[in-house]
């Protein structure tokens, strides 16, 4: 009899499952259009904003980029440069 109440009770959790996410689902059915607009008009916003924040990072890099090739450059010219006067000082060595 106890097997007869175990197998009665989980078909009924799994009936009682299956109704809680039909129940869902018609609740979604029926969601309010206007909270889908709003929520097409912020994602829209989102989108615009990250928009732009995507294009200030990319100048920024740009710029980064610059300045890194311009400090590379002096770099290279200063090590020329101190190599220039030391090559002599090791050649009297």
């Amino acid at each position: 009899m106890s097997d007869l109440i175990d197998d009665a009770l989980r078909r009924l959790e799994t009936v009682l499952t299956r109704l809680e996410g039909a129940v869902a689902q018609r609740f979604e059915a029926e969601r309010d259009p206007s909270d889908l607009e709003t929520e097409l008009a912020l994602m829209g916003e989102d989108r615009v904003r990250l928009a732009a924040e995507l294009d200030a990072a990319s100048a920024r890099l740009v710029e980064v980029e610059a300045a890194s090739q311009d400090v590379g450059q002096r770099l290279g010219r200063a090590i020329a440069a101190v190599e220039g006067v030391l090559a002599p000082a090791r050649g009297n060595r």
